[in-house]
């Protein structure tokens, strides 16, 4: 008699690919399915007094990693990595309790006070928008800000999924002798790997009044 065959193997799960730094879009996040109005028409944010939020500035941890928000508006630049978020988003609430809005000049920022205004340039166009924070975040990949859709579409950054950007912190005044002033007291310092030193530890001033 035929000695009877052993049980074929059970193929294993496939292997995981490897981790990468970058992606065009998170796995389950992306554009919008239609847009009915028209990006280059949406306007900046206008930068305003507005008064801090009451929990959303206080120190926090997101994947093991400590952040202290500053609790004072002060000029700052930072050169490093955008990336934006997009539909799984659209409609929840933010940081400060808004209804993120993809369609609007908003962004989200581990530890600008909230809400704040800030300019993003892009490094590979120069195009800039005003964009008024209202949310944290990102914590993934060294990025240092993450942007509306309307906002990265605008600095031609929403199709490459993220763009090297400079990020300055508009302040209220917007006049030219102001604008030269802050130049001249901000040095621009670079992002690595590691990502965004907390604003905290630049020797922000005392904290403001909050609501």
């Amino acid at each position: 008699t035929t000695a009877p065959k052993p049980p074929a193997p059970v193929p294993g799960p496939a292997p995981s690919p490897p981790p990468t730094t970058s992606s065009k879009y998170y796995s389950d996040d992306g554009p919008p399915l239609a847009v009915t109005i028209n990006l280059d028409a949406v306007p900046d944010a206008v930068p305003r007094n507005e008064p801090l939020h009451r929990f959303a500035n206080r120190p926090y941890t997101v994947l093991g990693r400590d952040y202290v928000p500053a609790t004072s508006p002060r000029p700052y630049r930072e050169r490093g990595v955008a990336s934006w978020y997009g539909r799984k988003f659209h409609g929840q609430k933010t940081s400060i309790g808004e209804v993120y809005d993809m369609f609007a000049m908003t962004a989200a920022h581990p530890t600008l006070p909230l809400p704040s205004y800030a300019r993003v340039t892009s490094a590979a166009t120069g195009r800039s928008v005003i964009v008024r924070v209202n949310d944290r975040g990102p914590f993934l990949h060294g990025r240092i800000i993450d942007l509306s859709y309307v906002a990265a579409t605008r600095l031609e950054i929403a199709q490459r999924g993220s763009g090297a950007v400079e990020v300055e912190f508009a302040l209220v005044s917007t006049s030219r002798s102001g604008a030269r002033a802050w130049r001249r007291r901000c040095p621009v310092s670079t992002i690595g790997a590691g990502g965004l030193r907390p604003l905290a530890e630049r020797r922000m001033p005392s904290p403001l009044s909050t609501s």
